[in-house]
């Protein structure tokens, strides 16, 4: 079985625009989603990130900070789960509950730890 990480990106407007118990509503089904994996013993982790953002660029003699970062790029949380395949990771990453609230989910399987 592999590992996949899923990224989660934007979203932000959305979600202030909502009520708190819109709010606590989609994070119902945040919740009810990872589960399903839990329950299969397929999910590994993750957790929600903080907003504030800053790149270092190469030589690090430069450093951006969000603001002046896409906020739709900016990573908001990521999970880790385990799947046979990179598809099998893509559908289950097309159900987020995020997509409706204009967030993104990007897929990456997790260079595996006896491979160089």
């Amino acid at each position: 079985m592999k590992q996949f990480m899923l990224l989660f990106k934007g979203g932000d407007e959305t979600w202030d625009a909502k009520s708190p118990e819109e709010q606590q509503e989609h994070m119902k089904h945040w919740m009810e989603w990872i589960d399903e994996k839990a329950q299969e013993d397929k999910y590994v982790g993750g957790e929600r990130l903080y907003p504030q953002v800053n790149i270092i660029h190469p030589g690090a003699e430069k450093v951006t900070d969000r603001s002046l970062a896409e906020a739709k790029e900016v990573v908001g949380g990521y999970i880790i789960i385990k799947a046979k395949t990179f598809d099998e990771a893509t559908q289950f990453a097309k159900r987020c509950p995020g997509l409706h609230w204009d967030s993104y989910v990007e897929v990456r399987e997790v260079w595996p730890d006896d491979v160089e």
